[in-house]
Order: structure tokens, then C-alpha cells, then sequence
């Protein structure tokens, strides 16, 4: 569906600044949204919300359909007198421009143990012991499956579900009871951690509603492998007889990577999902836009052909290309959901059909200005070839900053078409970008907030391919000046916006 015309600006909640060692849902991400609003901005675009597992990455998770206990605010705890002051003045100095996830977690972790201790012990409010049982009955579908999946691990080390007991392995009904019954205490805190975590979020995304905004969120086409998703429901992936994943996803070479991308995560049997009308899907879309307003659907290529990777390949460079559910799919969930609040990440390899696929449910595509100086004139990143039903970005979590693209990751050549087709120096190569951004046809323009503070390679949010050292850059106290406020609601304006 087409968007209103509109601008915003990409920023994971885990880059929020606080003293706490990560970004979360209190009082910065009210802060946050103030700022949207002053500049004027009418979108905020987030990475996945779920619980992050190898890599610290969001689009490695142990849940489609849960939340990061780390966005948790301590502080929201303290308000609801679950923690003390004294549990909050025992954080440790954590680094303000970037998150140290190894001891953030353990910090947040043990934070999140003693909630629920006291939350047990008497602390909650009769309010919230009510929203809490509210809560587990109406998200029994997925959380049930979640919470033991997750107090299983914790049980194991942290070993992949694979690795469990074979009656656990296989789910057998006794084995999964017995598990209920001794981890009881353990499978309530993985609940409450949810139940905090939606808490929280719904108070965010009703305040930035009210502020005008709708928030952007995105739904990663695969799940990972390590997932309460692929081990409730191992029928609906390509899975040996062990549990183990015989092809697994991925991309070919492309513009991230020389090698292509492997993923590493279990590819769907469509057939199988298509038997029950998409209904894990459906489901799937229904919490998602539970959080959000909007969904960017990652890999939109791979609903129309996926790359399939042999198991235990190396790289990406080995593969094919095999029929994803097309059509069919998109038909089923307009019958689920009405209208398709969808854009479509149509980055990479781009065919006809997948074209085809875009344009016959009207789902704007992504353009990213990085990509536009590659080639020539006929380029279809180049603004002079876009269409109004599209999304314009400077860049993504997946690219350089502006800056550092300009700097470090582009061609003379790139950098030589750049400041002819802008008519500038290179200077303020940033905003020049946002500005050609926003006065594109593109009905929607956003741009990552590092390049709004003409950040340069050091402050990259993720480079595809590297397995560890990524997601972690923040933003600190006094970044957000007024100067640059006031830069970008004029910007903003004067290309209404």
C-alpha cells in the first residue's frame, strides 16, 4: 500500500543512550520520540524487537514473536518497585558509545532475576500481578512454547535445542511435562520478562502515536535455527530426522559480500505452511504489528525465489535458486490483515518476477542513495528514475555510514559521479544525501541517525558477513543539538515532508 508522504529517521533502541550499558524503553525513549516530533519527523524505523541470541544480532533471534528482556528499563522496575535504588546505582561504568553485550547481559540478567524475585516474593502491585496473568492467558499461543524453550536452555548451558535430551529433542508429551513441572520457577521468569518487555513497548508506541509518529519495524523472512520457533514447530522447516538443518539460507555475491551471505538459517517447507493457510505467518504478521505500524519485510526476494545452501557449506557461493510461495502467500495474509502496511526489501539480486511479485500487492520498494553512483545515469537508485510508491534511503543498518562510504567505501569513480549528479564538494557529503533524499518523488525518505550526526565508519551499526562486533553503536547525551534539529525540520519542510 502506498504511503503518505513523509520522512524519519532509523534508530534501534538498543543505540539510545542511558547509563546502563544499552539503549532501552524508558525515559530515553520517550526523549527520543520528543525530539522526532520537534524535528518534525513523522516515522521511526527500528530493527527486529525479538530476544537476541548468536551475535547479539536482531535478526538472529530466539523468537519471532517475543521481546528483548534487554530493552527492559531499570528504571521502569524501580517505578514499578520491583528493583530498588540500590540495584540501580550497582551498575557498573559501562562505555556510553557502544554496548558491551557480554557484560550488559550479565548485568541486565541479574537484574532481571531479582525482579522476579521480588515480583514472587509480594513486591507487585495487585494491579500488575493481574496484567500478568492477563498476559499469559492471551499469549499462551507462542509464550508457553517460549519460556520453556528458553528455561530448557538455560538448563542446558545454553546448548542448541539439538543438543538436548532426544525426548526433549522431539518434544514428547511426558518429557515436555516433566520439564514444566521441574523448571516452574524459571519458565514464570521468562514469562514476566515478556510481560515487562510488552509492558514497556506498549507505553512507548502509544506515546509516539500520540506524537504523530508511526514506527517502522521489520520482520526478518527466516528465523534462526536456535529458536522456540523451529523446535515447536520442526514440521514446518526442512529438518532431518536429528533435528538438523539439511539446506539452510542465504544470498549469492552481491553488493554486501564477495562470497554472498550465509545466513545459516533453516529454510521453510512452504508446502506444508500453505496446508494450514500461512497461519504461523499470519500469526507471525499479527504480533508484529502489535508492536509497529508498518513492517519492513527483510529479503522480500525470497518470497518469490530463495537462495538454498547445502548444509555445511562454507560460504554462500554454492547453491540454487528454488520457488518461494509467491503470490499465494501475499493473497492469503491481504485476506488476513485487509491492507499490506508492508515495504518490501527488494535489495540484491533483482529479477521480473520479483518485480512482478512488488507491484501486483502495491508494495513500495527500497532505494539506497549509496547504491545510486555504482553504474550510470540509468541506474535505478538515481533519483531521477524513482517512482512515488517507494522508500529512499541514504542508507541501512547494512551499509557504511554516508560519511564513511564517501571516505573509505567508495570508488573515486563513485565519489566523482556523487559530486557531479549533487552539484557539491563532497564537504558535508551527509546531508547532502539526506537533502537529495528528501526531495526525491519517494513518498517515504529516512535516514539512519548516523548520518543525521555525519558520523563516519566507526560508528557502523553492522557489516554483513562479520559474525561478531556488531549492533553495538550508540548515540550519546548532547549529539542531538538544536542546530541539528532545526536543520532538519527546515530540510523537512521546505520538501514537505
Amino acid at each position: 500500500m502506498p504511503f503518505p508522504r513523509a520522512s524519519g529517521i532509523l534508530l534501534h533502541p538498543t543505540s539510545l543512550p542511558g547509563r546502563f550499558g544499552i539503549g532501552d524503553l524508558g525515559a530515553e525513549a520517550f526523549r527520543w520520540i520528543d525530539f522526532l516530533k520537534s524535528a518534525d519527523q513523522k516515522l521511526w524505523q527500528i530493527l527486529p524487537l525479538g530476544p537476541t541470541g548468536y551475535g547479539d544480532s536482531p535478526y538472529q533471534c530466539f523468537s519471532a514473536f517475543a521481546g528483548n528482556p534487554y530493552l527492559i528499563s531499570p528504571e521502569k522496575l524501580l517505578e514499578d518497585g520491583l528493583l530498588s535504588r540500590a540495584d540501580l546505582d550497582s551498575a557498573p561504568n559501562f562505555p556510553a558509545h557502544m554496548v558491551d553485550y557480554g557484560p550488559v547481559i550479565q548485568f541486565k540478567l541479574a537484574l532481571l532475576e531479582k525482579a522476579h524475585r521480588n515480583f514472587c516474593g509480594g513486591a507487585a502491585s495487585p494491579t500488575l500481578r493481574a496484567e500478568f496473568e492477563s498476559f499469559k492467558h492471551d499469549q499462551r499461543a507462542w509464550l508457553d512454547d517460549f519460556a520453556l524453550f528458553m528455561a530448557l536452555k538455560e538448563s542446558h548451558n545454553g546448548a542448541v535445542w539439538s543438543e538436548w535430551e532426544p525426548e526433549l529433542v522431539s518434544r514428547q508429551v511426558k518429557a515436555l511435562a516433566a520439564s514444566r513441572e521441574r523448571l516452574a520457577d524459571s519458565i514464570e521468569s521468562q514469562c514476566l520478562r515478556q510481560f515487562l518487555f510488552f509492558r514497556h513497548w506498549k507505553a512507548v508506541k502509544e506515546y509516539a502515536g500520540a506524537a504523530g509518529i508511526k514506527i517502522i519495524g521489520d520482520i526478518p523472512i527466516f528465523v534462526a535455527y536456535d529458536s522456540a520457533d523451529v523446535w515447536a514447530h520442526p514440521e514446518l522447516f526442512y529438518l532431518d530426522e536429528r533435528g538438523q538443518s539439511t539446506v539452510v539460507a542465504g544470498v549469492p555475491p552481491d553488493y554486501f559480500s564477495r562470497t554472498g551471505q550465509l545466513w545459516g538459517n533453516p529454510l521453510y517447507r512452504w508446502e506444508a505452511l500453505k496446508q494450514n493457510g500461512y497461519a504461523w505467518w499470519i500469526d507471525r504478521f499479527h504480533a508484529t504489528l502489535a508492536f509497529v505500524d508498518i513492517v519492513r519485510l527483510d529479503h522480500f526476494r525470497g518470497f518469490e525465489a530463495y537462495w538454498e545452501i547445502p548444509a555445511g557449506m562454507p560460504t554462500a557461493e554454492v547453491g540454487r535458486w528454488v520457488k518461494g510461495p509467491g503470490a499465494d502467500f501475499f493473497a492469503a495474509l491481504q485476506r488476513a490483515l485487509g491492507s499490506l502496511p508492508i515495504i518490501a526489501e527488494d535489495l540484491g539480486v533483482v529479477t521480473p518476477e520479483m518485480t512482478a511479485l512488488r507491484d501486483q500487492f502495491d508494495l513500495p520498494g527500497m532505494k539506497v542513495l549509496q547504491f545510486a553512483f555504482s553504474s550510470d545515469s540509468l541506474d535505478l537508485f538515481l533519483p531521477h528514475n524513482f517512482i512515488h510508491n517507494c522508500v529512499v534511503y541514504t542508507g541501512t543498518h547494512d551499509n557504511d555510514t554516508t560519511r564513511g562510504w564517501y571516505e573509505h567505501s567508495s570508488t573515486e569513480r563513485e565519489r566523482d559521479f556523487a559530486r557531479r549528479y549533487l552539484a557539491r564538494d563532497g564537504g558535508d557529503v551527509a546531508w547532502d544525501l539526506i537533502r537529495l533524499a528528501f526531495a526525491t518523488v519517494a513518498d517515504t525518505a529516512v535516514a539512519p541517525l548516523q548520518d543525521i550526526l555525519n558520523l563516519g565508519t566507526e560508528s557502523r551499526m553492522n557489516l554483513p558477513g562479520r559474525p561478531h562486533g556488531n549492533w553495538g553503536w550508540r548515540f550519546v547525551h548532547g549529539q542531538l543539538t538544536d542546530a541539528i534539529r532545526d536543520r532538519l525540520k527546515a530540510m523537512t519542510n521546505l520538501y514537505a515532508r
